[in-house]
């Protein structure tokens, strides 16, 4: 606790002095951020151990204004010297910066705003004995399902971070947030015939991870259920998306809904606001407050408070993710999803992104279809933002009479993303494993792509 508490107030003297300086140097207003990372991460193959790294940085960046005039500059040297000579060079870099009419930080202050308790950090340190347990014990399982023949390796990591923000309004504030990961992932089946595949578990805290025998056990089974696939003829289906790869679709309304997008008008659903998008009981939501969520933040890279929003409410699209930037742009205000480095300009990002679950299981889903398709996997990123088309290669099972039947590969599934989120339905499987989450959906028809 000593630590944490002396590593704020080591951030809040570096960022104090940042923005203090600047204004004395001519800087009408400023902003400036500190981020503090450490992580160690393992790897073996076969048994044997292959890679051990441990890294550590400290980092902070500053943003200085000069009427709509803005730069940014970083550094990780934080003396006297240092940042006197990155004050300069940011005061001489905006004096000659274009005019930005939406640039400039909040013009709220937030600093006596009683920020919720997340719950992010978990203060263990595993040590690198325990990491290499870890996937030695999910390496293990993965060889011992019958057909795993190779294995591509485990992983296992640790991180921690400490995020601080400070700006001229008088606004300092920090948090901290643990990451810890298993992976494991094996190859089935000899010769040219082959197929891979994986599992993993991600959490902020120890606890929160899998067992790794259990992921090594899904990695391995997961690779010989895909062998001896079969060539399937091109046709119109019924989709089911898993729900591991069902996220990508929330991925791609991410960006079509982010301000910068939006205010250039080059979504495909720029002029799709409170328009029906989705049927009548999708509910998508953005949650920036979930009790250790991965993406989860008291405060935006603004300094502007987060809040739990309605993406989509009854299949209606009600907001846009947006910065300060952007909302200025589009005459709204900011929904406080303002991300940023040290060394570069706010952009709008979701935190938690998920999609609320629907009422039939994933086996009542396929049990409905006489034939379809069952995705597991998507290669490539054939997705264009500006007109919504769809085309991904895809790997995954065939459906037939309410089953999972055969194996498939070497397949394209083709749409259009207005079309596709219009014949979603979700299926009741979600599960929080990443920042952006889904359970598996069926899409009434896509192109898929075969002989």
């Amino acid at each position: 606790m000593q630590k944490n508490i002396s590593e704020k107030n080591k951030s809040e003297n570096i960022l104090t002095k940042l923005i203090d300086k600047a204004r004395t140097a001519g800087a009408d207003s400023a902003d400036a951020i500190s981020i503090t990372s450490e992580s160690i991460s393992v790897s073996q193959r076969l048994g044997k151990r292959e890679d051990l790294e441990r890294s550590e940085s400290n980092g902070y960046g500053l943003r200085v204004f000069i009427g709509k005039k803005q730069s940014i500059v970083s550094s990780t040297n934080n003396s006297d010297y240092d940042i006197n000579e990155l004050i300069e060079r940011a005061i001489e870099m905006a004096k000659v910066a274009p005019d930005d009419p939406y640039a400039g930080i909040s013009e709220k202050n937030i600093k006596t705003k009683s920020f919720p308790k997340l719950n992010l950090l978990d203060k263990l340190e595993p040590s690198i004995e325990d990491l290499y347990e870890n996937i030695s014990i999910a390496e293990d399982a993965a060889l011992s399902v019958k057909g795993v023949t190779n294995s591509e390796g485990a992983e296992s990591s640790w991180s921690k971070s400490t995020v601080a923000l400070a700006n001229t309004n008088g606004f300092f504030e920090s948090y901290s947030g643990s990451t810890f990961s298993i992976s494991a992932a094996v190859i089935a089946g000899d010769g040219s015939e082959m197929e891979r595949d994986y599992d993993y578990s991600v959490s902020r805290h120890k606890s929160g991870l899998e067992n790794p025998k259990l992921i090594g056990n899904s990695a391995g089974e997961r690779a010989v259920k895909r062998l001896n696939p079969v060539k399937i003829d091109s046709s119109e289906l019924p989709v089911i998306f898993d729900w591991r790869v069902a996220s990508s679709l929330l991925g791609h309304l991410s960006s079509a809904i982010n301000g910068q997008s939006i205010a250039k008008k080059t979504s495909f659903l720029h002029e799709k606001m409170d328009k029906q998008i989705f049927n009548n009981k999708i509910n998508i939501i953005d949650d920036p407050h979930i009790i250790d969520g991965l993406g989860s933040k008291p405060f935006d890279g603004e300094a502007s408070e987060t809040k739990k929003l309605e993406i989509v409410s009854d299949g209606v699209l009600k907001n846009w993710i947006l910065d300060l930037s952007s909302s200025r742009q589009l005459g709204l205000s900011t929904t406080g999803h303002a991300s940023r480095g040290t060394s570069s300009i706010p952009f709008p990002s979701s935190t938690n992104l998920y999609l609320e679950p629907g009422d039939s299981s994933l086996d009542d889903m396929l049990g409905s279809l006489n034939k379809g398709i069952y995705i597991t996997e998507l290669i490539g990123m054939g997705v264009n933002g500006v007109t919504g088309d769809y085309s991904r290669g895809a790997a995954g099972f065939l459906i037939e009479n309410g089953k999972i039947t055969y194996p498939i590969s070497e397949i394209t599934i083709a749409g259009n993303l207005n079309s596709i989120f219009a014949n979603l339905i979700p299926a009741n499987d979600l599960k929080f494993k990443n920042r952006t989450n889904s359970p598996s959906v069926l899409i009434k028809q896509m192109t898929v792509a075969g002989n």
